[in-house]
């Protein structure tokens, strides 16, 4: 994406991009984004982006899609618009695609999470956000909010037992070095919008505008089919590096709690975020 824009903007618009947290953890950076002293982040709705307004974080209620192709057709769709426009509201441009941050799974450091019940008094880091938090407290869990840049050393110093996030994350991160068990739920999924400061956003002439949203909506489009190919492999290489993987059994028998558990999930966010 970077090296094209300068190219299609006749050298008028430049992208430099600072990866791996190098500006400062999500909350930094999206104080920075809001300032104007950055231009553009990628950030989830769910995360601290929904401190602002909790209903950018709808698309994360627990068990809401039962798979990609469902997804696809809200968040590319009228479930996508709709949460652009609550963050246009937010003084903050949303483009129009966004990033596949994957279904989530839980892992452990003491025990195998096999059903709700073993979540109960179990201390699992999770993002900055109320919809998470809610979430796992209705499983009975006691969630500890943690940016990512600090959930590595969270699980390491055990402040909390276990935490939960995409496969691919839980790799890149090494998580498996301080993590055993590994239960696959898809309990939510997570992505990432391409933000932008309002008033950068506004500044630019429509044809740079149309140069900088065809570029950051097709690298998104790339990297949703790279990531199909890289979770074809991503289970068996923490296999490798000692995780221990349970698979959710097909027939739910504890359907019905975890069911009404999760059901008082969202109403417990909103309450959250609006005091």
């Amino acid at each position: 994406m970077a090296p094209k824009i300068p190219e299609e903007s006749g050298g008028r618009l430049e992208v430099r991009v600072f990866p791996n947290n190098q500006l400062g953890a999500d909350t930094d950076m999206l104080s920075q984004l809001r300032s104007g002293a950055l231009e553009i982040f990628a950030l989830s709705g769910i995360n601290v982006l929904s401190m602002m307004n909790n209903v950018t974080s709808l698309y994360g209620v627990a068990f809401a899609f039962p798979n990609y192709a469902v997804m696809w057709s809200a968040v590319d769709g009228e479930l996508g618009a709709y949460l652009r426009g609550v963050i246009e509201k937010l003084g903050l441009h949303a483009h129009e695609k966004l990033w596949d941050n994957g279904f989530r799974q839980v892992t452990s450091s003491t025990k195998p999470i096999k059903t709700p019940d073993d979540l109960k008094g179990f201390k699992i880091r999770v993002p900055v956000s109320p919809l998470w938090t809610s979430t796992f407290q209705a499983l009975g869990a006691t969630p500890i909010s943690v940016n990512f840049a600090e959930a590595y050393s969270a699980l390491q110093t055990k402040i909390a037992d276990g935490q939960e996030n995409p496969l691919t994350l839980i790799y890149i991160a090494k998580f498996y070095e301080v993590q055993k068990y590994c239960a696959m739920r898809n309990h939510m999924w997570d992505g990432l919008f391409n933000l932008m400061n309002g008033k950068a956003w506004r500044a630019l002439p429509p044809d740079l505008q149309a140069v900088l949203a065809n570029n950051m909506n097709g690298a998104v489009l790339k990297a949703r089919a790279d990531l199909v190919e890289l979770n074809k492999t991503v289970a068996n290489d923490l296999k490798k590096n000692g995780m221990i993987s349970a698979r959710r059994p097909r027939a739910r028998k504890n359907s019905s709690a975890s069911r009404s558990a999760f059901e008082k999930a969202p109403r417990a966010g909103a309450s959250c975020s609006s005091t």
